[in-house]
């Protein structure tokens, strides 16, 4: 499975040469010019690594940085800062952000590679090929595959996001407020309507394989997930 980039940079050229590289060396690409645009693609995308330009419109990529660091949902993205900032100083407050390395502009495609390879590699979470089961679903955390009985099971980035934090966190009731934290991230503005839609769709997607009732509401509470739902 490709693993997705997200290129966060507001100058059109540098972002262009980047993208053509990074689809050269068989990886998706996702972009965003400022942080705003960067944290729908994030909550969105949910993406492998992030390309972070220091300089961004509407704030800094460090402040960014740290930002994704203090949230569950995001803080195990790793973080390659890009920066025309060559300082000493500057790159210890880069690094003191959280981010995974730091290249300093300009940089040539090869060493970009190298370095996005690398960072991937120490990334690479022990037992990343680990299967979470409910029930006949059984979820691949590493190919971000979901299987039932062994029928695929096709699923939207939100909904496959959805299912996962329910896999591994079933039984247990969580409201909408909880699930926004957890499926979209506390820092992106999304109506707690927009929860209930998205589970109507996860269960539309488990249904024809005998799993829509995993997902069960409770009245005034929120949702429960439940391999033993029955009905």
């Amino acid at each position: 499975m490709e693993k997705k980039i997200l290129v966060v940079e507001d100058d059109a050229a540098i972002r262009d040469m980047i993208r053509f590289n990074l689809s050269r060396s068989g990886f998706e690409v996702l972009e965003a010019e400022d942080c705003q645009q960067a944290r729908v693609k994030v909550a969105d995308r949910q993406p492998d690594l992030i390309l972070l330009d220091w300089m961004l419109p509407d704030a800094s990529g460090v402040e960014l940085a740290r930002s994704l660091g203090r949230e569950e949902l995001t803080r195990d993205i790793p973080i390659i800062m890009l920066t025309a900032r060559t300082t000493e100083n500057d790159k210890v407050r880069g690094l003191d952000s959280g981010v995974d390395d730091y290249i300093t502009k300009p940089f040539s495609a090869r060493e970009l590679m190298a370095r996005i390879r690398a960072v991937l590699r120490r990334a690479a979470p022990e037992g990343a090929d680990e299967v979470v089961r409910a029930g006949k679903l059984a979820l691949n955390l590493a190919s971000h595959r979901v299987m039932a009985d062994g029928q695929p099971v096709e699923l939207g980035p939100t909904e496959y996001r959805m299912l996962k934090f329910f896999m591994t966190h079933q039984d247990r009731v969580y409201s909408r407020s909880q699930l926004l934290d957890h499926v979209w991230g506390g820092g992106v503005y999304v109506e707690e309507r927009t929860v209930d839609v998205h589970v109507l769709r996860l269960r539309k997607a488990l249904a024809p394989f005998g799993c829509g009732t995993f997902v069960q509401t409770v009245r005034g509470a929120g949702y429960r997930f439940s391999p033993d739902a029955a009905g």
